[in-house]
């Protein structure tokens, strides 16, 4: 990260977190039984949507380090959250391999921009408050 981030929007993983969590209310809706719609369908919507809700907190709590570094744990624990959801829908049979392949990738992706981050900030935090 080359410049200091004027938004939480700017963030690469805050983008590649919404639009992950978009996909997957998007999957709930036409991809599994409507019986798990309101069940898994509707833990995994939550968990997805979290990850992004505490990058944006932390982002706003940046000036206190050890408060973003915890809402990007949060964030992390969402994400791993969400890999469990969609192992359940998958070895459930609720979910087609091949959505599940192409969704567990995204989140195994964002899951490593998040955990490098987290790391960034813990070892560089002035970038993120001067």
């Amino acid at each position: 990260m080359s410049k200091k981030p004027m938004s939480y929007r700017d963030l690469e993983i805050y983008q590649l977190a919404k639009e992950n969590a978009v996909k997957i209310h998007k999957m709930t809706l036409k991809d599994i039984p409507k019986f798990e719609m309101y069940e898994e369908g509707s833990q995994i919507r939550r968990s997805s949507k979290s990850i992004v809700s505490n990058i944006v907190e932390g982002f706003g709590r940046r000036r206190h380090r050890n408060e973003f570094i915890q809402y990007l744990v949060y964030a992390i624990a969402s994400c791993d959250e969400t890999k469990v959801h969609l192992e359940l829908l998958c070895e459930t049979g609720s979910l087609a391999m091949s959505i599940f392949n192409e969704l567990y990738e995204c989140y195994k992706e964002l899951g490593a921009k998040l955990y490098n981050f987290t790391k960034s900030v813990q070892e560089k935090h002035n970038i993120f408050t001067s």
